[in-house]
């Protein structure tokens, strides 16, 4: 299809959502000037110099989302140009290129969206993959800022789950090693390991383990792997990845609906689905090493390097740039210098007490085999192996004073506990259980949840 078609049937689509205003005058003005904005991206040069004469000549605040939208997108040097000139001299800002500046100062700013915001990005980013428009054209009572929803540089699945994937029995692994990284999960019983090797180039696995749908999101930028239970009130969510990120964090969605999910959350932000009560059930991932994984979990089964994609698999080639620098890749509205960007935190956010985040230092805790904490009325304690994987467990009242490493820990009373996957049990038959947690960069981990406490 020619930039020209694909330019007119984004517009077309503009101008249907855009129907039934309430002003029509002030709404045909709107739709000028995102028409304005899509033709800098699509447009032949003559309607390009005239776009720029409308953005200019009608600015005010609410055109930077759609400016800071169209200059990833914009194919022509002058028209990058003249936007950059406009948008210094109508802000006083004196960012040129650097987009991630531009946004710092919008998401730091009250909210100034054009009424029609929804309708121009789902307009905008159809040029990409058509399939995009559907996250915007129900976005409904979005729960996340819209201008913050930033494209990711994929289509809808571009960097592709994996579904189903094929398994091998432990013994037939032969292309890990023991020191490479891997997710381990236990789902009733059912161990599994996720290296990331492999899941650094897939992002997601959609699977059923121990007879429960989940889905594993490894968020590669912010460093967490979160499992979700996708059955909520008998509706099974087939999430996938959106393309989108929201500070840096990826965005799922579900196909029946198109509504975008918060992979931190868990919960849909946009779309059908948002406010609607849905948040899904977290479950326990460890990261740590294969070695270690096999020797808990002889039986475990492993992601089979027959995914159905041809990706480099090696150790540490998914990402290595990225992970070998303190550098962000996409612009947050703030970072807190307490730690390092990507220095590793192990986080907690409990269903019970959602708003209370915590993130404990990963160093901090290979410092502290055994660290009491609470989240308002629950109390747990980390335990941390000699591989420097980290366990979380519902402690009630009773205080651990030590841990062999392995399965043993001890009580303030002499006790002895038995560490499992999902529980610790003590020889009088008590029962702690297992609390969902996994490791984050603190970037990350403090993009989504700035009022997180820290412990480090």
């Amino acid at each position: 299809m020619s930039t020209h078609r694909i330019l007119s049937a984004a517009i077309g689509v503009l101008f249907v959502l855009a129907a039934g205003a309430a002003h029509p005058q002030a709404e045909s003005g709107e739709r000028a000037v995102s028409r304005a904005f899509l033709t800098l991206v699509a447009g032949e040069q003559q309607d390009v110099r005239h776009a720029l004469e409308v953005i200019e000549s009608t600015w005010e605040p609410s055109h930077l989302p759609m400016a800071l939208d169209v200059l990833r997108l914009i194919r022509n040097p002058g028209a990058s140009v003249a936007l950059v000139q406009t948008m210094q001299g109508e802000t006083g800002a004196e960012h040129g290129y650097d987009i991630g500046a531009w946004q710092r100062d919008l998401w730091n700013a009250p909210e100034a969206l054009p009424s029609r915001y929804a309708a121009f990005k789902g307009a905008l980013y159809s040029f990409i993959d058509p399939r995009f428009s559907a996250y915007f054209d129900a976005v409904g009572e979005p729960l996340i800022r819209l201008d913050e929803i930033v494209w990711g540089g994929v289509r809808q699945d571009g960097i592709p789950p994996l579904r189903n994937p094929a398994m091998l029995a432990a013994e037939d692994a032969g292309y890990l090693e023991d020191g490479h990284i891997v997710f381990g999960i236990s789902v009733d019983g059912d161990a599994r390991a996720y290296p990331k090797r492999i899941l650094g180039w897939h992002e997601m696995f959609v699977d059923t383990v121990g007879g429960v749908p989940v889905a594993g999101v490894y968020c590669t930028l912010c460093g967490t792997v979160i499992l979700y239970l996708t059955e909520h009130d008998g509706v099974n969510h087939a999430l996938g990845t959106s393309g989108f990120l929201y500070r840096s964090n990826k965005l799922m969605y579900d196909q029946a609906t198109q509504s975008l999910w918060s992979t931190m959350r868990g919960t849909p932000v946009a779309g059908p689905l948002a406010g609607k009560g849905i948040v899904l059930e977290r479950g326990s991932v460890v990261t740590t090493t294969w070695g270690e994984w096999r020797r808990r979990h002889p039986d475990t089964r492993v992601l089979s390097l027959d995914t159905g994609h041809q990706r480099d698999y090696a150790e540490g080639a998914a990402y290595r740039d990225y992970f070998a620098t303190d550098e962000v890749m996409f612009a947050v509205p703030a970072l807190d210098t307490r730690l390092k960007n990507k220095d590793e935190v192990f986080t907690l956010l409990l269903a019970r007490h959602p708003e209370h985040p915590l993130a404990i230092s990963a160093d901090f805790l290979a410092a502290n085999l055994v660290h009491h904490d609470a989240i308002e009325d629950t109390a747990f304690v980390v335990l941390t192996d000699p591989t420097g994987a980290n366990r979380a467990y519902a402690s009630d009242e009773v205080r651990f004073t030590a841990y062999d490493g392995d399965r043993s820990v001890r009580d303030s009373e002499g006790g002895s506990w038995t560490l499992s996957e999902h529980a610790l049990s003590a020889e009088d038959g008590r029962v702690l259980h297992r609390v969902p947690a996994q490791r984050a960069f603190w970037f990350g981990w403090y993009s989504a949840f700035p009022h997180t406490r820290l412990v480090h």
